[in-house]
């Protein structure tokens, strides 16, 4: 079974923290290049952040630079989130998605990266509230 799945979200408050993980199962997570989105309320999803494969690069949503990194744990098949003084404008379902085809770089998150999606994970929500 080839799949998705993202843990670590919850409740926290403005200015807090949290590390999102997504684990795949039925393929090796590290041969993709992988994508984090979110979904606000009310919204159109959108790509937060992406992780390429052997090139260590990354890209971020210009919202979110220097508050977000991206990094793969090998070991655990997993490509990691980790979330710095959150904001209210954060909240939302975020989604882990691999990138089509194997070992392509990552794409414009802007334009291009919803458009190569192979694998989605069902989310994991993340709330921003005092």
């Amino acid at each position: 079974q080839v799949q998705l799945v993202e843990s670590g979200g919850g409740l926290v408050q403005p200015g807090g923290s949290l590390r999102l993980s997504c684990v795949a199962s039925g393929f090796t997570l590290e041969d993709y290049g992988t994508g984090w989105f979110r979904q606000k309320p009310g919204k159109e999803r959108e790509a937060v952040s992406c992780i390429g494969t052997t090139d260590f690069s990354t890209e971020y949503l210009d919202s979110v630079k220097g508050r977000v990194a991206i990094y793969r744990d090998n070991a655990k098949n997993a490509v990691n989130l980790d979330l710095d003084d959150l904001k209210p404008d954060d909240a939302g379902v975020y989604y882990c998605a691999t990138v089509m085809p194997r070992r392509r770089p990552c794409p414009s998150l802007e334009s291009d990266l919803l458009r190569v999606i192979g694998v989605w994970g069902q989310g994991t929500q993340v709330t921003v509230s005092s």
